[in-house]
C-alpha cells in the first residue's frame, strides 16, 4: 500500500472527531497505528478510599525529553556560580573522549586546561573534528558519555574558569 497523504490526514481527522483513544489499520501488509493521550479522569472519591491495586508505571520521557531536561539542570548550575562555564557542542555528531579507544581521554574531571587545549572530538560525516577548549581553567563536569550522539549547542563540559 502506497502512503497517500490524503488517506493519513482523513484517519487523523477521524481519530480527533471520535471517542476513540486509538486506531489500528492493516492493509496489504502496511500497518498504520494512530493513537492520542486519554484525557485526564478526575476522581471523585476521597483520594485516601483510593488504592491502586498494581504500581503506578513511572514515566517513560524520550530521549529528547531527557537531554532538554538535563540542559535545564546544567544551565540551573551554572546560574548558581558564575565563574563555571560551559562548553557546547559546535556541531551535530558523535562524541569522543579519546584519540582512539585504547587512548587515554583527553581530559578528566577535575583536570586544568589551557585556552586551545583539544578536549575532545566530536564525529561528524566521518570527519574527525578535535574539540578546543575556548577558556583556561579546572574542568568540573563532563556532561556527555564517550560514544554517545550530541546535538548542536549542547553542553559538553563544564569548566570552572582561572
Amino acid at each position: 500500500m502506497k502512503m497517500d497523504l490524503n488517506y493519513l490526514k482523513k484517519l487523523i481527522k477521524m481519530l480527533d472527531t471520535s471517542e476513540l483513544a486509538e486506531i489500528e489499520i492493516e492493509e496489504e501488509g502496511t500497518k498504520i497505528r494512530l493513537s492520542k493521550p486519554r484525557p485526564k479522569m478526575v476522581a471523585s472519591l476521597p483520594v485516601q478510599a483510593v488504592q491502586p491495586a498494581q504500581p503506578v508505571p513511572q514515566q517513560v520521557l524520550t530521549e529528547a525529553e531527557v537531554s532538554k531536561n538535563l540542559i535545564k539542570m546544567q544551565e540551573n548550575i551554572e546560574t548558581k556560580n558564575e565563574n563555571i562555564s560551559e562548553i557546547r557542542s559546535p556541531m551535530v555528531g558523535t562524541y569522543y573522549s579519546s584519540p582512539s579507544p585504547d587512548a587515554e581521554a583527553y581530559v578528566k574531571t577535575g583536570d586544568s586546561i589551557k585556552a586551545g587545549a583539544v578536549i575532545c572530538i566530536i564525529e561528524a560525516m566521518k570527519l574527525m573534528n578535535e574539540i578546543e577548549c575556548e577558556i583556561s581553567g579546572k574542568i568540573v563536569k563532563i556532561l556527555v558519555e564517550n560514544g554517545h550522539a550530541v546535538e548542536y549547542d549542547q553542553p559538553l563540559f563544564l569548566i570552572e574558569k582561572d
